[in-house]
């Protein structure tokens, strides 16, 4: 950080980052990569930020020359659509301007940003933070949620309030279980336009929530409802929403287990009905499933579906002790993880009415039942151990099912809804020097549905804590069609310097769709060389 001098306000921080990508595209009929016209696409930001005691601001500058490709193009141009100061006197925290915000585990509101998913939904406005007493923070916001580099149409209005028991009742201070309590509330306002349907205009949503700690079992469970919200995304129904989410954690020395569920029932929650797609969401719906890094364990990965959905998710993480016969001499870790998402429960409301029929309630469902069709499942099992002084290997076998008909909206190329696939992965790391390292992936997908059977190899050399190059390649060898067995080669180099990092990267990138905790954006193939920039201070 730089020392900061204000005649007003004494010394302070300034501190900040910046990041650019930029691509350079070239026409890959084969892979179907478009022509680009501009030939060259940028997105940039940097976030400049001012602290001085309890007083805080900043503002993101933002620049789209033009958006790249899988970005929503309504990113154009440049501006700063970011900006804003908070400060706090004794118990209240005042923020005006821009603000991130999530009340529990962000059923009824999420404000987040997400660069490489191209999501901000900050909200402008006023948001207050009060503390009364020790064990109660009391929240409330109103504002406008960010549209591009500009504001949605409705106006969302929350409050939360939180209550750690523990700390509020004397008595209980020194008890081992330890409660939290909280409470939300949000609604939106929207004016009526529709020539055809008598829309409410105040949508409000509700939700409590608990966390308990005992030792080492922390559980958490959410509630959430929501009157009924006619929209584009649920086709103009009448039906109210709700979700519930649980989640249980074990841990001791060398032993972690999770068990995660959810129900998620007609839940989208945005300011403006029309919209859909990445943009100004309300809340946060999770995905329960393991976010992969590599490759071909993430081509399939699975989005929320907020018209409904029941998933669950379990993990176990072990750790076999060194200088045994199972642990080696450097010990073994072992994590195995299961997720499965189906549809819920759901009826005609009666005889006269189709399910999702705009105008209507839509269906009836029933809360405990689970429905048939399954949307997505991963069964993986995943082997860390080092080898030996210099050797070490991660080895990785999943298998997947994945409904592509639900989740992209259209079915494979065979014209089946489902691909079912199993993955196999070695990722072995060698140490050369003690800054000069090796790292070798190889993975291998297997399928019978969609485009066939994948290989992809990647050799990566490092010398710490500088440099780095790779080289990479993708092949898509089991696809019905001989002059679709594309090798996606790949190149990078990147050179790391303090808080600077700089990397190139030549390649061709297959046509998917990328997601983080279930929110996803589409990425279009293409074949190009990319530069990123990223610089702190």
């Amino acid at each position: 950080m730089l020392p900061f001098v204000s005649r007003s306000q004494g010394i302070g921080q300034v501190h900040g980052s910046f990041q650019m990508d930029a691509q350079y595209y070239m026409k890959d009929s084969l892979i179907g990569a478009p022509k680009v016209p501009e030939k060259l696409l940028m997105n940039a930001f940097a976030n400049i930020f001012y602290t001085n005691g309890n007083f805080s601001a900043g503002l993101r500058y933002e620049s789209y020359q033009n958006v790249m490709q899988g970005f929503d193009s309504r990113n154009k141009g440049n501006g700063i659509p970011y900006r804003f100061a908070s400060y706090k006197a004794d118990e209240l925290k005042v923020t005006v301007g821009n603000f991130y915000e999530q009340f529990g585990s962000g059923l009824i509101l999420r404000a987040y940003q997400d660069w490489n998913l191209g999501i901000d939904n900050s909200i402008d406005g006023v948001q207050l933070q009060y503390e009364p007493v020790v064990g109660i923070t009391i929240k409330g916001l109103i504002g406008n949620q960010r549209f591009f580099f500009d504001k949605g149409e409705g106006i969302v209005r929350g409050a939360d309030g939180e209550f750690v028991l523990n700390s509020i009742i004397k008595s209980w201070a020194e008890k081992k279980t330890k409660i939290t309590f909280g409470g939300s509330v949000v609604s939106k306002y929207q004016k009526d336009m529709d020539p055809i349907y008598k829309l409410p205009e105040n949508v409000s949503a509700f939700a409590g929530r608990i966390n308990l700690v005992n030792g080492k079992i922390n559980f958490v469970s959410e509630y959430a409802y929501k009157i009924n919200d006619p929209s584009a995304v649920n086709n103009y129904i009448y039906k109210p929403g709700e979700a519930l989410f649980s989640s249980a954690t074990y841990s001791q020395k060398g032993l972690g287990i999770s068990l995660s569920a959810k129900r998620i029932d007609n839940m989208n929650f945005r300011s403006d009905r029309a919209i859909t797609g990445n943009a100004l969401m309300i809340n946060y719906l999770p995905a329960l499933t393991k976010e992969h890094s590599y490759s071909l364990a993430a081509m399939y990965p699975y989005s929320t579906q907020p018209n409904g959905e029941i998933g669950a998710q379990a993990e176990i993480i072990y750790n076999i002790k060194k200088n045994t016969k199972l642990g080696g001499k450097w010990g073994t870790d072992i994590s195995i993880n299961y997720s499965r998402a189906k549809s819920i429960d759901m009826n005609k409301v009666n005889d006269t009415t189709a399910i999702m029929e705009d105008g209507t309630l839509g269906y009836k469902s029933d809360f405990f039942k689970i429905g048939n069709e399954l949307y997505f499942e991963d069964f993986n099992i995943e082997i860390d151990r080092k080898v030996s002084k210099k050797i070490k290997a991660v080895l990785t076998y999943l298998y997947q099912s994945y409904n592509k008909e639900i989740i992209e909206g259209h079915k494979t190329e065979q014209g089946l809804s489902i691909v079912y696939s199993h993955i196999s992965i070695l990722d072995i790391s060698y140490k050369i020097k003690d800054k000069k390292s090796l790292q070798m992936e190889l993975q291998h997908l297997y399928t019978k549905q969609d485009k066939g059977n994948w290989a992809m190899a990647m050799l990566q050399y490092t010398i710490a804590p500088k440099w780095f190059f790779a080289i990479g390649d993708m092949y898509n060898y089991g696809n019905n069609e001989k002059k679709l067995q594309i090798h996606y080669y790949n190149a990078s180099i990147g050179f790391i310097k303090n808080a600077n990092r700089i990397s190139i990267t030549y390649g061709k990138q297959r046509e998917g769709i990328m997601c983080v905790g279930g929110v996803c954006r589409y990425v279009p193939a293409s074949n190009g060389v990319t530069l990123t920039i990223l610089s702190s201070f």
